[in-house]
């Protein structure tokens, strides 16, 4: 199955919300100024934001489209390239690349979004372009995760660094960089414990790995990766928001977007913040976390080829 296969499965559900939305607006031969408002409060609604929405109403007033053609289809399309302009300079494939020296990463993420298992994804793609990969179990709050790491770790034969439940999360941090630095690793993926981003001392704490792991490395964390759950929706920006407070967000990785219909959520991030995309999750197998490729998303959200 190719790349735009699988994005169009993964987004069934919002492609398919998004045609039929439409197409209950669009009933007459053209679009008026009543028609304008409805498109723009249904994309209001799809989760696109008030900005994004906005400036594709006003594209579309602007544009002379031909009656005669399908209107849902000519409105798709000018969704479809108005994506693609909008998100084409967010993709950072270059993230997956192999480094030639150590590149450290911090993982981060409220509960539930799918934080370990998006780190055991991201490692497979990494090993697969050579990069010598070691994860870091740094959610030591919860057995579970430490475990569920390692488990990843054995799965895609990468290395592992952990404690016991309960240990240090730092300390952890610290110790597997130490060890990737005097074993010329090339890339370390710190996973930390989920976390609500309103919880003052548990952000303090994820903070304090960042600190501790620049102590032997002035240059970490290289990457600092905010895990999404697309099922979130609204609530998405708000978890931006505050997670960019403690430590700048250098990019985001979106997961469920299989699982909702609201995929419109990725515009309005992308309009409201412009941090790079590193890919998204669509679907539970262990290859359905696909690089963030702006034109096939325009293309399977809108399902205009």
């Amino acid at each position: 199955m190719g790349i735009f296969d699988k994005f169009k499965i993964g987004f069934q559900k919002s492609a398919s919300a998004l045609t039929s939305g439409l197409k209950e607006i669009i009933i007459k031969k053209e679009i008026d100024d009543k028609n304008l408002d409805k498109i723009e409060e249904f994309l209001i609604q799809s989760d696109v934001g008030l900005e994004a929405a906005s400036e594709i109403k006003e594209i579309i007033s602007n544009k002379k489209i031909d009656p005669n053609k399908d209107l849902t289809s000519e409105i798709n399309y000018i969704l479809k390239e108005y994506i693609i302009s909008l998100m084409k300079p967010l993709e950072n494939n270059s993230f997956f690349e192999k480094k030639e020296k150590l590149n450290s990463t911090l993982v981060s993420g409220v509960n539930g979004v799918g934080k370990t298992t998006t780190i055991g994804k991201i490692g497979k793609i990494l090993k697969s372009n050579g990069n010598k990969v070691m994860f870091a179990a740094s959610d030591t709050f919860r057995a579970a995760a430490i475990e569920q790491l390692e488990n990843w770790a054995n799965k895609i034969n990468v290395s592992i660094t952990k404690s016991s439940q309960g240990a240090d999360p730092a300390s952890v941090a610290y110790k597997a960089v130490e060890k990737a630095i005097n074993n010329n690793f090339h890339q370390v993926l710190i996973d930390t414990a989920g976390r609500l981003q309103n919880k003052k001392n548990l952000m303090e704490e994820y903070k304090k790995i960042a600190n501790v792991i620049k102590k032997i490395d002035n240059e970490a964390p290289h990457n600092v990766i905010l895990v999404l759950d697309a099922t979130s929706g609204q609530n998405i920006i708000n978890q931006v928001e505050e997670f960019n407070k403690i430590i700048p967000i250098t990019g985001v990785v979106m997961t469920k977007l299989d699982g909702t219909a609201k995929g419109g959520i990725l515009l309005a991030l992308a309009k409201k913040y412009k941090l790079p995309i590193i890919a998204l999750g669509l679907g539970e197998k262990e290859d359905d976390l696909q690089l963030f490729d702006a034109e096939k998303f325009a293309e399977a959200f809108t399902q205009v080829n």
